[in-house]
């Protein structure tokens, strides 16, 4: 089937007045059972909606061509930018596994009960590996997939923190990705070892993947007879900065695991 975007956002006033006008007949006889049924009803609907309209801002935005690195000033001097991190991590990446669970509900794929049905999903989804971006830790409580949305998502933080290093004059380092798409027998399996891990895993939905924040992948420039080595918490610091960069953006919900040691990281 076919939509047609331009039609779709002419819909979308129409369908505002009508979930409003549902809503006030609902408030209006909101005694009743059924009444609260529509109610209810109409609120998802709306949180519904709203999350597809932002997801298309999302997309202007990831769409958009990179701007070019600037590594020297104005007077084409070797400019070499601080690390400046977040004042508090908690505080910085709040967003709990309910906010990112609307979300990854609404852009996600439906429930996939084992790996060996994953395989009727590959349609909708892209394989995630080793790349020059970004590397991917041996999984063994997830598979290497991702929607597309979250797959780009992905792919610019990873490309924006390795810019974030090499505009700070820092060596070349790679995001190591701890887990990502997550089978109903997967969270089963995890629930089992790990106390923490949610039964309503937003990792269910193809959205949703872990970066860890203790770990980094060192590439080395076989011209670098210094072989330089970063302290990971200043390379934990650079990556904040791009993810609450991302965040500001409203590209993504992140949550800041510090028993599991990786940001949580769910695309809108």
């Amino acid at each position: 089937m076919h939509f047609n975007p331009k039609a779709q956002r002419h819909a979308l006033p129409g369908l505002f007045v009508l979930i409003a006008l549902i809503l006030i007949v609902a408030l209006r006889f909101g005694g009743c059972e059924s009444c609260q049924t529509e109610r209810r009803r109409a609120t998802k609907a709306i949180r519904h909606n709203a999350v597809l309209v932002h997801s298309r801002k999302v997309d202007a935005i990831l769409s958009a061509p990179r701007r070019p690195l600037q590594l020297t000033d104005h007077e084409d001097r070797p400019k070499k930018n601080r690390i400046v991190g977040v004042k508090n991590y908690s505080e910085a990446f709040p967003d709990l596994n309910d906010v990112q669970l609307r979300t990854a509900r609404v852009l996600g794929i439906s429930l996939i009960a084992n790996r060996e049905e994953a395989h009727h999903h590959l349609r909708d989804l892209v394989y995630i590996g080793d790349n020059p971006y970004f590397r991917v830790e041996r999984l063994s409580h997830s598979i290497p997939y991702l929607v597309p949305r979250a797959e780009r998502l992905l792919t610019e933080i990873a490309r924006n923190f390795i810019d974030s290093l090499q505009s700070k004059g820092l060596p070349f380092y790679k995001i190591v990705v701890t887990s990502v798409l997550r089978t109903r027998q997967d969270v089963d399996r995890l629930r089992r070892v790990n106390g923490n891990a949610s039964e309503n895993s937003c990792h269910q939905y193809g959205t949703t993947f872990d970066i860890c924040y203790n770990s980094f992948y060192r590439v080395y420039d076989p011209d670098d007879q210094t072989k330089r080595q970063v302290w990971s918490g200043n390379l934990k610091a650079v990556l904040a900065e791009v993810l609450a960069d991302q965040r500001r953006l409203g590209t993504c919900y992140v949550r800041y695991e510090a028993f599991q040691s990786c940001f949580h990281i769910t695309a809108r």
